[in-house]
């Protein structure tokens, strides 16, 4: 019979404690560059500035060792936490019903661990906007395909009803990823559209980020040039 496990991971997330060996896996000196420049506007504008006053920011960590131990920290929590969806694939491949199973694995946002001058959820740039979205559709998807497309969360439902065989609900604001589900690289014109705070929204295409407060200014980024969003 038809049946749907759902499966709520907390981490990676605050307080960020998580197992030695876990931690060990990302030295201090191979994590990712930082660019410190002017802010350019961006932790100024009142919107960003608010969530700012409220959330963590870097100026609490009390040395760069410090920020860098908390980045390793958050990267730790991830294979953690990779390491137990592979506990119920396990336990899945165990059973009769993993080649009949659709797996579909998501997140709700990314962070700012410094980024920017930020380590916030609540902005519109790429680090907090950009989550993993892995569809597994026996019959369907290649594995180990990869698909460059920018597409929302809200196109979650419409695909699942689409690969359950299940009417289709016009209503709907997503579109069904069935497509590229089938062909990674089939053409894509719809763009991914992100709002955070009312009159605040981003668009992404699958080169530019482009975003545009409520009090009218903007932000545009190449990421062909810029993948990390250093310039404005």
């Amino acid at each position: 019979t038809p049946w749907c496990l759902f499966v709520g991971l907390v981490a990676p997330h605050f307080p960020l404690v998580v197992a030695e060996e876990f931690l060990s896996l990302y030295p201090l000196d191979s994590l990712p560059p930082r660019k410190l420049h002017p802010r350019d506007g961006h932790a100024r504008h009142p919107w960003v500035q608010r969530h700012h006053d409220f959330w963590p920011t870097e100026d609490q960590f009390h040395d760069e060792t410090e920020r860098l131990t908390a980045i390793a920290a958050y990267l730790g929590l991830v294979s953690w936490m990779d390491h137990n969806i592979g506990r119920i694939l396990d336990k899945l491949d165990e059973t009769d019903k993993a080649e009949d199973t659709i797996i579909v694995l998501w997140s709700d946002h990314g962070y700012h661990l410094g980024d920017k001058e930020s380590c916030v959820k609540f902005t519109l740039w790429e680090k907090a906007n950009h989550v993993p979205l892995i569809i597994v559709a026996p019959g369907i998807t290649t594995p180990g395909t990869v698909c460059e497309r920018p597409v929302s969360l809200l196109d979650l439902y419409p695909t699942l009803i689409e690969l359950c065989g299940l009417p289709e609900k016009p209503e709907l604001d997503g579109v069904s990823l069935m497509p590229l589900l089938k062909n990674p690289n089939t053409e894509w014109d719809r763009p991914a559209l992100m709002t955070m705070g009312r009159g605040n929204h981003a668009v992404r295409s699958e080169r530019y980020r482009y975003i545009r407060y409520s009090d009218g200014t903007e932000e545009l980024y190449d990421h062909d040039k810029d993948p990390w969003e250093w310039d404005n």
